[in-house]
């Protein structure tokens, strides 16, 4: 269980996004991009001008709300979360800016530097 509970901060990613496509979002309005019920802590991501701004991504499955065993598989059930809201709010992973991503066993930086690559082709966001 304790292991659960720490690989669910590693997979944590805060990121802020270029939109593309938006309509209805001139000057700097600001514009909630809603996925499903809210928790009512915090909204998923916010449209302002031409960026996204996105929450933190578990590595939650959605349909089951269940933490996936292991950190791949938590890895990539975040990113999942990640480009289902960018999708919804307009814009993709093509379009991130920077990135965060908090490990609490630096053991995995190894495994997610190899993940992360993968995601980002190119130059990777900061």
């Amino acid at each position: 269980m304790k292991k659960k509970l720490i690989l669910t901060v590693v997979t944590t990613m805060f990121l802020a996004t270029v939109a593309m496509g938006q309509t209805g979002t001139a000057g700097n309005k600001r514009r909630p991009v809603k996925t499903g019920p809210s928790n009512g802590l915090l909204t998923p991501a916010i449209v302002s001008g031409d960026l996204v701004f996105t929450s933190g991504q578990l590595g939650l499955d959605s349909k089951t709300g269940q933490l996936p065993e292991g950190f791949e598989a938590q890895f990539e059930q975040a990113f999942k979360n990640l480009t289902a809201l960018l999708d919804t709010a307009g814009s993709s992973s093509e379009h991130i800016l920077k990135a965060t991503v908090f490990l609490a066993d630096m053991n995995d930086y190894a495994k997610l530097n190899e993940l992360y690559k993968a995601k980002f082709k190119g130059d990777p966001p900061a």
